[in-house]
């Protein structure tokens, strides 16, 4: 299996995206043995925003083996995140 992938869909001009940042940032520094983690510019990646489904920033969506396991719309806590990126390694 490969590893979970984190994706931050993000704005800069979004006040809870910056409040989120710093969360997933310190959280890829925890985890980056386990997990990828990308951020991703909904104003530049538009394309890949709609194919998500992405509507609500910041959202946050877990994938493994290209399979979504869990979404947060709004701000997740690093506690959460990293809860669910554990389960997704069971």
């Amino acid at each position: 299996m490969t590893k979970p992938i984190l994706m931050d869909f993000y704005a800069d001009w979004c006040g809870p995206c910056k409040q989120q940042g710093p969360i997933f940032e310190a959280l890829a520094e925890k985890m980056k043995d386990v997990a990828d983690f990308k951020k991703i510019n909904v104003d530049r990646e538009g394309d890949l925003a709609m194919e998500k489904g992405i509507f609500v920033v910041p959202t946050l969506i877990l994938e493994r083996d290209g399979v979504e396991i869990n979404r947060w719309m709004g701000l997740a806590s690093e506690k959460e995140l990293a809860d669910a990126i554990n389960k997704s390694l069971e």
